[in-house]
This record gives structure tokens, sequence and C-alpha cells, in this order.
């Protein structure tokens, strides 16, 4: 075991990581087809004698999980795919544009990604109101694809900074103009970053709930983040039905993380050669 740490430190911590991930994952799907009457009898950490479903069924119905699964695919989706459009659209002007004042650009994009959301709630909230947007998942999916696309333009405009210029030039020279040049060169050999970005903002987008707690009050709008912290707040749940709220919770994210973990893995991968 020593040696094992002492050559293999890294794999070693890797190991561990996974293994603090997954532990916690397992204990709440345990006890999420656990019956009542066996947690309280036996523990948290005990098997359970069969699968009693019908606290996620009970959470299902009580939160109408279906409407909430549909709102917060769609707003994170949505968010995903605009802001990566955004942000190759705001990178390919930065890194191979070359705009005046690039550094100051750069700077204004890395200071919005260390605003914290609690100073951003009221100015939101009385923008949303006065342009009629309040209490509408699109007023999210814009809010989303702003901050989302801060982090975004900053990582790609340090990767398209590293474009090679002689493929542009020699794209110019062949007749392509600028949106010629971004649509069939920049994009396909950037696909892999994009790819990182794309899965990055919805995993991102989901787990979000302070603004769309405050965004979002009516029951038809509300995100599955927001249907978990309200409904929890009420104390209507015992702790199968809890367990069974946060499995339902986090179970959509990693199946879009394992759906797409082979384009992960290439886009890290990718950039990591480069």
């Amino acid at each position: 075991m020593t040696t094992a740490l002492r050559r293999y430190p890294v794999l070693v911590a890797l190991c561990l990581a996974a293994l603090f991930m997954i532990v916690p994952f397992l204990i709440v799907t345990v006890n999420a087809v656990k019956s009542p009457s066996e947690y309280s009898r036996h523990g948290p950490l005990s098997l359970p004698h069969g699968l009693y479903l019908d606290g996620l069924k009970d959470f299902w119905q009580r939160v109408d999980y279906t409407q909430k699964l549909v709102n917060s695919t769609l707003i994170s989706g949505s968010v995903a795919v605009l802001a990566t459009a955004l942000s190759v659209l705001n990178a390919y002007a930065i890194g191979i544009g070359r705009i005046r004042g690039r550094t100051w650009v750069l700077a204004f994009f890395v200071l919005a990604n260390m605003v914290p959301q609690e100073a951003l709630v009221y100015p939101l909230y009385y923008l949303s109101k006065q342009a009629g947007l309040y209490d509408t998942r699109l007023s999210v999916i814009i809010v989303f694809t702003v901050i989302q696309s801060a982090f975004g333009t900053y990582l790609l405009s340090s990767v398209l900074g590293q474009f090679p210029r002689e493929v542009v030039e020699a794209a110019r020279i062949d007749g392509a103009n600028k949106w010629q040049i971004l649509v069939r060169i920049v994009v396909p050999v950037s696909r892999p970053t994009l790819g990182v970005l794309l899965v990055f903002f919805f995993i991102w987008t989901w787990n979000e709930f302070l603004l769309p707690l405050v965004m979002l009050v009516s029951n038809d709008n509300q995100t599955v983040s927001v249907a978990l912290g309200v409904l929890q707040g009420q104390r209507l749940m015992d702790a199968t039905m809890t367990n069974a709220a946060a499995l339902l919770g986090v179970l959509p994210a990693i199946v879009f993380f394992l759906v797409f973990q082979r384009t992960l893995t290439r886009g890290i991968a990718v950039g990591a050669v480069k």
C-alpha cells in the first residue's frame, strides 16, 4: 500500500475523491427506496429489505415533478446552447478579431465572474419587473445566458487567441468573409472545447437555486432545485422522502453527464495535447 502511494499518488487521490463522491450518492439511493419504519429502526446505513417506492411516488406527485423536470431541462438546455453561441461570438471578436482594448474587455469578463449572485438579486428583480418578464422562464434563461457566457468568453478568448493566424489569412485570401471563417474553420476546430462548455453550462444552470427562487414564484415555472428547497422548507417530508427528493433532483444531471462524458473527455484531452 505504501509503495502504491509513492508510485501513483495522483491515481490514489483520484480514487479517494471518487469514493467520497460515490458513497454519499449510494447512501441517498439506498435510503430513497427504504420504508420510514426501516429507516427509524435500522438507521441510514442499513440495507433495505425490499424496494419501497412510495416515497418517490409521493414526492413526484406532491411537487408535480414532471413539470419541474421540463422547466429545468428547458432552461438549462437553452442556457447551455445560447451561452455557448454567445461565448463563441464574443471570443471570436476578442481572440481573433483583436478588438481594441482587448485586455480591458477580458478584465471586465473576469470581474463579471467574481460578482456574487446575492448582489444581482435586486437589480435583476427590478429589471424583470419593468420589462414584464418576472416569473417567466425566459427571464431566467436571459440572466444565466449572460452569466455563463462571461466565463465562456474569458475561456474561449484565451483559446482563440492562440489560433494559427496563417489559417485565418489563408481563408481570407481564398475569399472567405468573417462569418464563413467563424462557421467553417473556427467552430469545427474548437468543437471539443465548445462541447466541454456546453456540458458545464447545463450542469451549472441545473444546480442554480438563488436566482430561480427569486425570479420564479409560481409552481408552473419553478425548477427542480427550487421545488426541492421550497418543499423541504415546509417540513412535510420524512427522511425517506427527503432522500427520494435528493435522488430525483440530482439524477437527471448525472444522466446528462454520463451521456456526454465522451464529449467532455475528448475536449479535456484535446486541450491537454494543445
